[in-house]
């Protein structure tokens, strides 16, 4: 089968696509043949090898040789005592531990994946698991009049996210570079914040912020909230993380706000909501544009330089 490899870290021009011998199915697993995979800014951080969580599991070469966890497809064949799908069903979900989307062929853990709605496109559905996970966590406090401010809201997790706060009856802000600013608009924004001319911390305060990409000091995020306020992040560095995690709860504390990071839950009973919503019309998949396989670097590239609006699909046939 073809797929995209790469045997080391570092830029795009490290992978290549190859003709691979196709997976096998193990125990509890079944094989897929993808349809679409969406790209993550997970997936440039492992190509990259930065942050430093990026090499968990492989610390001086990639502990998977082909990237893509959010897959769409159908089943090929089923492997022992997988008892959920049959061959020939269509099928979701985020393949995060085993990866392996970016190739003809993948196999997952049956217990990662969902029966793929029929009111969705292979390639609408791609979009949603990890990005769908995140932005109905990251807005489940949401209610009605609060302020909501999504940090990176013009990529796949944030303009889910974007929707997800309007449809609560917030007043939503987004925040993200000059080239996304009419798109972040276009899917819910009542509000724009373009961060390479202002800083959103020294804004109006917010009740809620979702943080896709913190690189800030926590009484920064302090100084943003309201009393009261919600303050999530998800991605970004490192140092910023622990930073939040050690200094969050101490720094909060005044008024009442709570500072930290977001835990994301995985697996199918995560992502299945919001892909209801999806099918229902409530919220839409927003897909920047697709690429065939040969053109993952390309794909890669778009998404990890902050260039995509919404999701970006690799489609393999």
């Amino acid at each position: 089968m073809r797929a995209v490899v790469y045997d080391r870290y570092g830029g795009p021009e490290v992978l290549r696509l190859a003709e691979v011998p196709p997976p096998t199915p193990g125990a509890g697993q079944v094989l897929v043949r993808v349809a679409a995979t969406s790209v993550n800014l997970s997936d440039w951080e492992c190509l990259r090898g930065s942050p430093a969580y990026a090499r968990i599991g492989g610390l001086r070469a990639p502990a998977r040789r082909v990237l893509g966890s959010d897959i769409a497809g159908v089943v090929e064949a089923v492997g022992p005592g997988a008892t959920r799908f049959r061959v020939g069903d269509e099928v979701y979900g985020d393949n995060l531990a085993l990866k392996g989307g970016f190739a003809e062929l993948a196999v997952a853990p049956e217990s990662v994946l969902a029966p793929k709605p029929s009111g969705l496109s292979f390639e609408a559905a791609s979009t949603i698991p990890q990005a769908g996970a995140i932005a109905l966590q990251g807005t489940r406090t949401v209610t009605a009049g609060d302020r909501v401010l999504v940090n990176g809201a013009g990529g796949g997790s944030g303009s889910f996210a974007l929707q997800l706060a309007k449809l609560a009856g917030a007043h939503v802000i987004g925040v993200d570079n000059t080239a996304k600013l009419d798109f972040m608009r276009s899917v819910g924004a009542d509000e724009v914040i373009d961060h390479t001319r202002d800083d959103y911390t020294r804004t109006q305060p917010y009740d809620v912020v979702l943080d896709l990409v913190a690189r800030r000091t926590v009484r920064a995020y302090r100084r943003v909230l309201a009393p009261h306020g919600r303050y999530r992040c998800v991605g970004g560095s490192v140092g910023t993380m622990l930073r939040v995690l050690a200094l969050g709860p101490v720094l909060g504390l005044p008024g009442r706000r709570s500072i930290g990071v977001l835990a994301v839950k995985e697996g199918p009973d995560h992502f299945t909501p919001i892909a209801t919503r999806c099918v229902a019309g409530d919220v839409a998949c927003h897909v920047d544009r697709t690429y065939p396989l040969d053109e993952v670097p390309a794909a890669l590239a778009h998404v990890g330089e902050g260039r995509a609006l919404g999701k970006v699909v690799v489609v393999p046939s």
